[in-house]
């Protein structure tokens, strides 16, 4: 999935649309919250914290260089 988060964050930024970079990081930290709160115990969520986080990682970075 990295890839393709990759792919649209760098059409976002050949657009010049920080905002919709913005939004997107919104997005992925309320997922990763929710995931967080609502993962009951005994199901393994490192996974999916991990893409949510390389998501986070790649945005971040992205709009950095806005």
């Amino acid at each position: 999935m990295s890839e393709a988060m990759r792919l649209i964050v760098d059409g976002y930024l050949s657009l010049k649309n920080r905002d919709a970079l913005e939004e997107m990081r919104a997005h992925r930290q309320r997922l990763r919250k929710r995931l967080e709160e609502q993962t009951p115990g005994g199901i393994d969520a490192g996974p999916a914290m991990e893409a949510l986080d390389e998501d986070l990682r790649v945005i971040e970075a992205a709009i950095n260089r806005h």
